[in-house]
């Protein structure tokens, strides 16, 4: 499958690694452009990419950047789009922490129903419950004892189903919770 990674932080850093070992083809972007991932994605075996080439002829996108960085993104980076593209996000609304207050964001509370506002697509809530580190080691078979559940949330079936599949390849279970606005 080819997956573009916006955002080569802890979680998407791991993600592409996880995904070229598992033979996916990998794009990661970030803000200061390919230059700066060109010895990541070398070590890897992923493509350094703009933030526009990793939303490029991909089945998956996955942003992964802080809430606060969401609003920074391209206008219009995810408008043409097919439809059978399926956009994740990782990401947490941490206000005191890293965010800042983001007003919009307050005033619904829901993080994934304001970033799929600021992107203007549809999106899969899914990673934001584990660590980079925990999802790098804690990959388990399917059927093995203490395999640990994701929680996966989002509007479309069929790109949820998509999540799904990832998600067990990564050694994970997938546990719906039910709708963007529910995540």
């Amino acid at each position: 499958m080819n997956i573009g990674i916006i955002g080569s932080g802890g979680m998407g850093s791991c993600l592409a690694l996880k995904f070229v070992k598992l033979g996916h083809t990998v794009s990661i972007a970030n803000s200061r452009g390919p230059a700066s991932l060109k010895q990541l994605a070398k070590d890897i075996g992923a493509e350094a990419a703009t933030v526009e080439e990793a939303t490029k002829n991909k089945k998956v996108i996955i942003v992964s950047v802080p809430q606060k960085n969401v609003q920074d993104l391209p206008k219009n980076l995810f408008k043409d789009l097919p439809e059978d593209v399926v956009i994740i996000d990782t990401g947490n609304y941490y206000p005191s922490l890293r965010d800042g207050a983001i007003p919009a964001l307050n005033q619904t509370g829901i993080d994934s129903l304001w970033v799929q506002e600021q992107l203007g697509i549809p999106v899969v809530k899914v990673f934001n419950s584990i660590l980079a580190e925990s999802l790098k080691d804690m990959g388990r078979p399917k059927g093995q004892k203490n395999r640990i559940a994701l929680a996966v949330s989002g509007d479309d079936t069929k790109a949820k189903g998509v999540v799904f599949k990832l998600v067990d390849e990564l050694g994970f279970d997938s546990f719906d919770i039910g709708t963007i606005a529910q995540s």
